[in-house]
Protein backbone atom coordinates (compact mmCIF):
# COMPACT_ATOMS: atom_id res chain seq x y z
CA UNK A 1 0.00 0.00 0.00
CA UNK A 2 1.22 3.45 -0.91
CA UNK A 3 1.33 5.97 1.95
CA UNK A 4 -0.75 9.19 1.62
CA UNK A 5 2.20 11.04 2.64
CA UNK A 6 4.29 9.79 0.05
CA UNK A 7 5.48 12.21 -2.90
CA UNK A 8 5.98 11.08 -6.36
CA UNK A 9 4.83 10.14 -9.53
CA UNK A 10 3.77 6.58 -8.42
CA UNK A 11 2.44 7.81 -5.44
CA UNK A 12 0.55 10.71 -7.01
CA UNK A 13 -0.67 8.39 -9.58
CA UNK A 14 -2.33 5.51 -6.90
CA UNK A 15 -3.99 7.84 -4.76
CA UNK A 16 -5.67 10.20 -8.08
CA UNK A 17 -6.46 7.16 -10.05
CA UNK A 18 -9.98 6.03 -10.22
CA UNK A 19 -8.95 2.55 -8.60
CA UNK A 20 -12.69 1.01 -8.65
CA UNK A 21 -13.07 2.14 -12.76
CA UNK A 22 -9.31 0.41 -13.03
CA UNK A 23 -9.99 -2.76 -11.39
CA UNK A 24 -13.14 -3.27 -13.75
CA UNK A 25 -11.12 -2.87 -16.65
CA UNK A 26 -8.81 -5.42 -14.84
CA UNK A 27 -11.09 -7.83 -13.89
CA UNK A 28 -12.42 -7.75 -17.83
CA UNK A 29 -9.20 -8.67 -18.88
CA UNK A 30 -9.44 -11.80 -16.87
CA UNK A 31 -13.21 -12.50 -17.63
CA UNK A 32 -12.15 -12.36 -21.35
CA UNK A 33 -8.78 -14.73 -21.00
CA UNK A 34 -11.11 -17.21 -19.22
CA UNK A 35 -13.73 -16.94 -22.06
CA UNK A 36 -10.65 -17.54 -24.55
CA UNK A 37 -10.68 -21.10 -23.23
CA UNK A 38 -14.47 -21.98 -24.01
CA UNK A 39 -14.57 -19.89 -27.11
CA UNK A 40 -11.28 -20.86 -29.36
CA UNK A 41 -10.33 -24.03 -28.94
CA UNK A 42 -13.31 -25.24 -31.62
CA UNK A 43 -12.13 -22.75 -33.95
CA UNK A 44 -8.56 -23.61 -33.75
CA UNK A 45 -9.78 -27.23 -34.60
CA UNK A 46 -11.75 -26.57 -37.77
CA UNK A 47 -9.01 -25.06 -38.34
CA UNK A 48 -6.34 -28.02 -38.24
CA UNK A 49 -4.43 -26.26 -35.72
CA UNK A 50 -3.28 -26.26 -32.06
CA UNK A 51 -6.20 -26.57 -30.14
CA UNK A 52 -4.74 -23.19 -27.66
CA UNK A 53 -3.38 -22.17 -30.61
CA UNK A 54 -5.76 -18.65 -29.79
CA UNK A 55 -5.50 -19.06 -26.29
CA UNK A 56 -1.66 -18.75 -26.82
CA UNK A 57 -2.14 -15.26 -28.60
CA UNK A 58 -4.51 -13.78 -26.70
CA UNK A 59 -2.32 -14.83 -23.64
CA UNK A 60 0.67 -12.91 -25.78
CA UNK A 61 -1.24 -9.57 -25.95
CA UNK A 62 -2.68 -9.61 -22.20
CA UNK A 63 0.18 -8.72 -20.93
CA UNK A 64 1.44 -5.73 -22.94
CA UNK A 65 -2.26 -4.83 -22.98
CA UNK A 66 -2.50 -4.36 -19.33
CA UNK A 67 1.06 -2.33 -19.65
CA UNK A 68 0.06 -0.20 -21.94
CA UNK A 69 -3.33 0.63 -20.38
CA UNK A 70 -1.37 1.29 -16.66
CA UNK A 71 1.47 3.20 -18.41
CA UNK A 72 -1.08 5.48 -20.15
CA UNK A 73 -3.03 6.42 -16.96
CA UNK A 74 -0.12 8.02 -15.87
CA UNK A 75 -0.53 10.72 -18.60
CA UNK A 76 -1.28 14.64 -18.00
CA UNK A 77 -4.39 15.84 -20.30
CA UNK A 78 -1.96 17.48 -22.46
CA UNK A 79 0.40 14.32 -22.78
CA UNK A 80 -2.82 12.05 -23.52
CA UNK A 81 -3.74 15.13 -26.58
CA UNK A 82 0.07 14.85 -27.97
CA UNK A 83 -0.42 10.93 -27.90
CA UNK A 84 -3.88 10.76 -29.14
CA UNK A 85 -2.42 12.90 -32.61
CA UNK A 86 0.76 10.36 -32.60
CA UNK A 87 -1.86 7.56 -32.96
CA UNK A 88 -3.91 9.56 -34.74
CA UNK A 89 -1.52 10.37 -37.71
CA UNK A 90 0.18 7.13 -37.57
CA UNK A 91 -3.33 5.45 -37.88
CA UNK A 92 -4.18 7.19 -40.98
CA UNK A 93 -1.26 6.26 -42.63
CA UNK A 94 -1.10 2.83 -41.87
CA UNK A 95 -4.50 2.79 -43.23
CA UNK A 96 -4.13 4.04 -46.54
CA UNK A 97 -0.70 1.78 -46.40
CA UNK A 98 -3.20 -0.82 -45.98
CA UNK A 99 -5.09 -0.21 -48.92
CA UNK A 100 -2.32 -0.76 -51.23
CA UNK A 101 -0.16 -3.68 -49.36
CA UNK A 102 -2.77 -5.24 -47.10
CA UNK A 103 -4.88 -8.43 -47.32
CA UNK A 104 -7.83 -9.02 -48.20
CA UNK A 105 -10.17 -10.84 -45.71
CA UNK A 106 -14.57 -11.74 -46.16
CA UNK A 107 -14.21 -9.22 -49.03
CA UNK A 108 -12.18 -6.24 -46.93
CA UNK A 109 -8.70 -4.69 -46.87
CA UNK A 110 -8.86 -4.12 -43.21
CA UNK A 111 -5.39 -6.01 -41.85
CA UNK A 112 -1.76 -5.79 -42.96
CA UNK A 113 0.90 -8.42 -41.78
CA UNK A 114 3.90 -7.82 -38.84
CA UNK A 115 6.07 -10.62 -38.08
CA UNK A 116 3.05 -13.01 -38.35
CA UNK A 117 0.74 -11.40 -36.78
CA UNK A 118 -2.53 -9.08 -38.29
CA UNK A 119 -2.72 -5.54 -37.76
CA UNK A 120 -5.94 -3.74 -38.19
CA UNK A 121 -4.90 0.22 -37.78
CA UNK A 122 -8.64 1.37 -37.78
CA UNK A 123 -9.08 0.07 -34.16
CA UNK A 124 -5.82 1.91 -32.87
CA UNK A 125 -7.27 5.30 -34.97
CA UNK A 126 -10.96 5.45 -32.99
CA UNK A 127 -9.43 6.40 -29.44
CA UNK A 128 -6.81 8.95 -31.05
CA UNK A 129 -9.67 10.63 -33.64
CA UNK A 130 -12.18 11.07 -30.51
CA UNK A 131 -9.97 12.88 -28.38
CA UNK A 132 -8.33 15.25 -31.02
CA UNK A 133 -12.15 16.25 -32.17
CA UNK A 134 -12.84 16.65 -28.56
CA UNK A 135 -9.81 19.05 -28.49
CA UNK A 136 -10.92 20.67 -31.68
CA UNK A 137 -14.41 21.06 -30.22
CA UNK A 138 -12.97 22.59 -27.09
CA UNK A 139 -10.55 25.19 -28.65
CA UNK A 140 -13.41 26.43 -30.61
CA UNK A 141 -15.68 27.11 -27.79
CA UNK A 142 -12.78 28.46 -26.05
CA UNK A 143 -11.84 30.83 -28.93
CA UNK A 144 -14.61 30.77 -31.44
CA UNK A 145 -11.78 32.74 -34.38
CA UNK A 146 -10.00 29.28 -33.98
CA UNK A 147 -11.99 26.98 -36.61
CA UNK A 148 -11.95 23.86 -34.39
CA UNK A 149 -15.05 22.95 -35.55
CA UNK A 150 -14.70 23.08 -39.21
CA UNK A 151 -10.98 20.90 -38.60
CA UNK A 152 -12.76 18.32 -37.06
CA UNK A 153 -15.32 18.19 -40.09
CA UNK A 154 -12.82 17.87 -42.45
CA UNK A 155 -10.61 14.90 -40.27
CA UNK A 156 -14.38 12.90 -40.31
CA UNK A 157 -14.52 13.00 -43.36
CA UNK A 158 -11.30 11.97 -44.15
CA UNK A 159 -11.78 8.97 -41.45
CA UNK A 160 -14.92 8.04 -43.16
CA UNK A 161 -13.68 7.82 -46.43
CA UNK A 162 -10.84 5.30 -45.16
CA UNK A 163 -13.42 3.52 -43.85
CA UNK A 164 -15.84 3.18 -46.34
CA UNK A 165 -12.77 2.33 -48.77
CA UNK A 166 -11.56 -0.94 -46.79
CA UNK A 167 -14.97 -0.97 -46.50
CA UNK A 168 -15.97 -1.18 -42.75
CA UNK A 169 -19.69 -0.24 -42.34
CA UNK A 170 -19.47 -1.00 -38.29
CA UNK A 171 -16.74 0.95 -37.93
CA UNK A 172 -18.09 3.81 -39.67
CA UNK A 173 -21.36 3.67 -37.33
CA UNK A 174 -19.77 3.14 -34.54
CA UNK A 175 -17.11 6.77 -35.58
CA UNK A 176 -20.45 8.39 -36.50
CA UNK A 177 -22.44 7.98 -33.58
CA UNK A 178 -19.26 8.86 -31.21
CA UNK A 179 -18.27 12.13 -33.33
CA UNK A 180 -21.79 13.13 -33.55
CA UNK A 181 -22.25 13.41 -29.73
CA UNK A 182 -19.24 15.05 -29.18
CA UNK A 183 -20.77 17.47 -31.65
CA UNK A 184 -23.72 17.72 -29.81
CA UNK A 185 -22.44 17.82 -27.10
CA UNK A 186 -19.64 20.94 -27.93
CA UNK A 187 -23.28 23.02 -28.17
CA UNK A 188 -23.14 23.41 -32.08
CA UNK A 189 -25.99 25.45 -33.56
CA UNK A 190 -29.06 22.75 -34.22
CA UNK A 191 -29.02 23.90 -38.00
CA UNK A 192 -25.30 22.01 -37.97
CA UNK A 193 -26.73 19.45 -36.07
CA UNK A 194 -29.55 18.43 -38.25
CA UNK A 195 -27.69 19.54 -41.54
CA UNK A 196 -25.21 17.02 -40.82
CA UNK A 197 -27.39 14.39 -39.08
CA UNK A 198 -29.40 14.49 -42.53
CA UNK A 199 -25.91 13.86 -44.43
CA UNK A 200 -25.07 11.20 -42.26
CA UNK A 201 -28.63 9.55 -43.17
CA UNK A 202 -27.98 10.03 -46.68
CA UNK A 203 -24.70 7.92 -46.68
CA UNK A 204 -26.03 5.48 -44.71
CA UNK A 205 -28.87 5.03 -47.29
CA UNK A 206 -26.29 5.50 -49.98
CA UNK A 207 -24.38 2.35 -48.91
CA UNK A 208 -27.46 0.23 -48.77
CA UNK A 209 -27.57 0.76 -52.60
CA UNK A 210 -23.98 0.96 -53.76
CA UNK A 211 -22.53 -2.11 -51.49
CA UNK A 212 -24.20 -5.55 -51.32
CA UNK A 213 -22.84 -7.34 -48.31
CA UNK A 214 -24.51 -4.12 -46.43
CA UNK A 215 -27.85 -4.67 -48.27
CA UNK A 216 -27.58 -8.08 -47.84
CA UNK A 217 -26.91 -7.87 -43.96
CA UNK A 218 -29.70 -5.68 -43.73
CA UNK A 219 -32.22 -7.79 -45.59
CA UNK A 220 -31.40 -10.39 -43.59
CA UNK A 221 -32.08 -8.72 -40.80
CA UNK A 222 -35.36 -7.32 -41.15
CA UNK A 223 -36.53 -11.05 -43.53
CA UNK A 224 -35.10 -13.74 -42.27
CA UNK A 225 -34.35 -15.09 -45.46
CA UNK A 226 -31.02 -16.20 -47.10
CA UNK A 227 -27.85 -17.03 -44.94
CA UNK A 228 -28.41 -16.60 -41.49
CA UNK A 229 -25.80 -19.47 -40.51
CA UNK A 230 -24.13 -17.59 -37.84
CA UNK A 231 -27.12 -15.26 -35.82
CA UNK A 232 -29.19 -18.72 -35.71
CA UNK A 233 -26.47 -20.48 -34.67
CA UNK A 234 -25.38 -18.04 -32.04
CA UNK A 235 -29.56 -17.36 -30.58
CA UNK A 236 -28.92 -21.73 -30.55
CA UNK A 237 -26.32 -21.56 -28.53
CA UNK A 238 -27.61 -18.70 -26.46
CA UNK A 239 -31.46 -20.39 -25.21
CA UNK A 240 -29.50 -23.56 -24.92
CA UNK A 241 -27.45 -22.10 -21.98
CA UNK A 242 -30.68 -20.82 -20.69
CA UNK A 243 -30.06 -18.98 -16.99
CA UNK A 244 -26.98 -21.51 -15.40
CA UNK A 245 -25.49 -22.75 -18.26
CA UNK A 246 -24.36 -26.01 -19.77
CA UNK A 247 -20.92 -25.43 -17.72
CA UNK A 248 -16.75 -25.22 -18.47
CA UNK A 249 -16.44 -26.66 -21.63
CA UNK A 250 -19.47 -28.44 -21.97
CA UNK A 251 -21.08 -26.17 -24.69
CA UNK A 252 -21.37 -28.08 -28.08
CA UNK A 253 -23.32 -25.48 -30.15
CA UNK A 254 -20.53 -23.29 -30.16
CA UNK A 255 -18.37 -25.41 -32.14
CA UNK A 256 -20.61 -24.71 -35.56
CA UNK A 257 -20.16 -21.20 -34.82
CA UNK A 258 -17.33 -19.77 -37.29
CA UNK A 259 -16.46 -16.45 -35.32
CA UNK A 260 -17.59 -17.75 -32.20
CA UNK A 261 -13.83 -16.50 -30.51
CA UNK A 262 -14.40 -13.12 -31.98
CA UNK A 263 -17.62 -11.41 -32.96
CA UNK A 264 -20.20 -13.86 -31.25
CA UNK A 265 -18.20 -14.41 -27.97
CA UNK A 266 -21.27 -13.67 -26.17
CA UNK A 267 -23.48 -16.24 -27.34
CA UNK A 268 -20.67 -18.62 -26.23
CA UNK A 269 -20.28 -17.53 -22.76
CA UNK A 270 -23.83 -18.02 -22.97
CA UNK A 271 -24.27 -20.93 -23.29
CA UNK A 272 -21.25 -22.18 -20.83
CA UNK A 273 -21.93 -19.89 -18.57
CA UNK A 274 -25.59 -18.88 -18.47
CA UNK A 275 -27.51 -15.51 -19.20
CA UNK A 276 -27.38 -14.59 -15.96
CA UNK A 277 -23.68 -14.63 -16.57
CA UNK A 278 -24.17 -12.51 -19.77
CA UNK A 279 -26.18 -10.03 -17.73
CA UNK A 280 -23.08 -9.71 -15.24
CA UNK A 281 -21.27 -8.95 -18.24
CA UNK A 282 -23.47 -5.99 -19.15
CA UNK A 283 -23.66 -4.85 -15.67
CA UNK A 284 -19.97 -4.34 -15.74
CA UNK A 285 -19.70 -2.64 -19.03
CA UNK A 286 -22.94 -0.43 -18.14
CA UNK A 287 -20.82 0.72 -14.83
CA UNK A 288 -18.18 1.70 -17.32
CA UNK A 289 -20.44 3.75 -19.03
CA UNK A 290 -21.99 5.34 -16.12
CA UNK A 291 -18.85 5.96 -14.47
CA UNK A 292 -17.04 7.60 -17.52
CA UNK A 293 -20.51 9.85 -17.71
CA UNK A 294 -20.41 10.71 -14.21
CA UNK A 295 -16.80 12.17 -14.37
CA UNK A 296 -17.50 14.02 -17.46
CA UNK A 297 -20.11 15.42 -16.05
CA UNK A 298 -18.39 16.80 -13.07
CA UNK A 299 -15.22 18.14 -15.25
CA UNK A 300 -14.80 21.53 -15.45
CA UNK A 301 -12.24 21.75 -18.50
CA UNK A 302 -14.29 21.28 -21.87
CA UNK A 303 -11.85 19.32 -23.32
CA UNK A 304 -11.39 16.79 -20.84
CA UNK A 305 -15.33 16.57 -20.49
CA UNK A 306 -15.90 15.69 -24.17
CA UNK A 307 -12.58 13.45 -24.22
CA UNK A 308 -13.98 11.23 -21.59
CA UNK A 309 -17.75 11.33 -22.58
CA UNK A 310 -16.72 10.50 -26.12
CA UNK A 311 -14.55 7.55 -24.91
CA UNK A 312 -16.46 6.36 -22.58
CA UNK A 313 -18.81 6.03 -25.42
CA UNK A 314 -16.83 4.48 -27.82
CA UNK A 315 -16.20 1.31 -25.10
CA UNK A 316 -20.02 1.06 -24.44
CA UNK A 317 -21.66 1.64 -28.42
CA UNK A 318 -18.93 -1.03 -28.97
CA UNK A 319 -20.29 -3.22 -26.34
CA UNK A 320 -23.83 -2.33 -27.49
CA UNK A 321 -23.39 -3.53 -31.37
CA UNK A 322 -21.71 -6.91 -30.51
CA UNK A 323 -24.16 -7.65 -27.47
CA UNK A 324 -26.83 -6.40 -29.89
CA UNK A 325 -26.10 -8.42 -32.86
CA UNK A 326 -25.57 -11.75 -31.00
CA UNK A 327 -28.98 -10.91 -29.58
CA UNK A 328 -30.53 -10.73 -33.00
CA UNK A 329 -31.72 -6.85 -32.03
CA UNK A 330 -28.91 -5.56 -34.60
CA UNK A 331 -27.98 -6.92 -38.18
CA UNK A 332 -24.85 -8.93 -38.24
CA UNK A 333 -21.79 -6.73 -38.01
CA UNK A 334 -18.22 -7.86 -37.17
CA UNK A 335 -17.37 -6.02 -33.50
CA UNK A 336 -14.84 -7.27 -30.95
CA UNK A 337 -16.53 -7.23 -27.03
CA UNK A 338 -14.28 -5.16 -25.39
CA UNK A 339 -11.51 -6.72 -23.78
CA UNK A 340 -13.28 -9.88 -24.27
CA UNK A 341 -13.27 -11.31 -27.77
CA UNK A 342 -10.07 -12.64 -29.40
CA UNK A 343 -7.82 -9.85 -31.27
CA UNK A 344 -4.43 -8.38 -30.93
CA UNK A 345 -5.16 -5.32 -32.81
CA UNK A 346 -8.75 -4.94 -30.74
CA UNK A 347 -7.46 -5.37 -27.41
CA UNK A 348 -4.46 -3.53 -27.52
CA UNK A 349 -6.40 -0.47 -29.20
CA UNK A 350 -9.14 -0.61 -26.18
CA UNK A 351 -6.47 -0.85 -23.95
CA UNK A 352 -5.51 2.54 -25.05
CA UNK A 353 -8.94 3.74 -24.72
CA UNK A 354 -8.72 2.73 -21.67
CA UNK A 355 -5.82 4.29 -20.50
CA UNK A 356 -6.20 7.39 -21.98
CA UNK A 357 -9.98 7.40 -19.56
CA UNK A 358 -8.26 6.83 -16.61
CA UNK A 359 -5.86 9.45 -17.35
CA UNK A 360 -8.56 11.47 -17.76
CA UNK A 361 -10.32 10.99 -14.97
CA UNK A 362 -7.77 10.85 -12.29
CA UNK A 363 -8.52 13.54 -9.48
CA UNK A 364 -6.42 16.64 -9.70
CA UNK A 365 -6.15 17.86 -5.76
CA UNK A 366 -4.27 21.30 -6.22
CA UNK A 367 -6.86 22.55 -8.60
CA UNK A 368 -10.13 21.15 -6.03
CA UNK A 369 -8.44 23.11 -3.73
CA UNK A 370 -8.00 26.42 -5.21
CA UNK A 371 -11.66 25.64 -6.05
CA UNK A 372 -12.77 25.67 -2.53
CA UNK A 373 -10.72 28.49 -1.55
CA UNK A 374 -12.34 30.52 -4.39
CA UNK A 375 -15.64 29.40 -3.43
CA UNK A 376 -14.83 30.21 0.46
CA UNK A 377 -12.57 33.26 0.12
CA UNK A 378 -16.10 34.30 -1.82
CA UNK A 379 -18.54 33.36 0.63
CA UNK A 380 -16.76 35.62 2.91
CA UNK A 381 -16.23 38.74 0.56
CA UNK A 382 -20.20 38.59 -0.02
CA UNK A 383 -21.02 40.68 3.36
CA UNK A 384 -18.58 43.29 2.31
CA UNK A 385 -20.06 43.80 -1.13
CA UNK A 386 -23.26 43.94 0.66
Amino acid sequence: MVSRAERGPVADWFWTIDRTLMAVFVVLFGLGFMLSFAASPGVAERLDIDSFHFVKRHALFLVPALGLMIGLSFLSPRQVRRGALLLLGLSIALMVFTQFYGFEAKGSRRWFSVMGFSMQPSEFLKPGFIVICAWLFSEHSRQPDIPGNLFAIILYGIVIALLVAQPDFGQTILVTIAWGTLFFMAGMPWFWIILLAGLAVGMFVTAYFIFPHVAGRIDRFWTGEGDTHQVDTAREAIVRGDWFGQGPGEGTIKRILPDSHTDFIFSVAAEEFGILFCLLLVVIFAFIVLRGLRHANREGDEFTRLAIAGLTLLFGLQSMIHIGVNLELLPAKGMTLPLISYGGSSMLAISITAGFLLALTRRNPEKRATGRMKHFSGMTAAPEQV
